[in-house]
């Protein structure tokens, strides 16, 4: 249990950025309990669970902006 609260401690710390930090903290929490049950590797899991969820909420947004645009057409 220990390993999950760290990893979610850090997920929550390293999201003190605003719009940067979009999708961290939810795919920390996945990737810390994914990690968790994997091998005790929650830090691992978070800090990747992170990056994962960072990457599609960009993608996402990138998406949105497109759509709008052609929207707008």
């Amino acid at each position: 249990m220990k390993p999950i609260l760290v990893a979610i401690a850090l997920a929550l710390t390293l999201a003190g950025g605003q719009a940067a930090a979009k999708g961290c903290i939810k795919g920390a929490v996945v990737g810390g309990v994914a990690g968790h049950f994997a091998h005790h590797h929650a830090l691992l899991g978070a800090a990747a669970g992170c990056a994962i969820g960072h990457h599609y909420a960009t993608k996402h947004a990138r998406e949105r902006v497109v759509a709008h645009r052609d929207h707008r057409r």
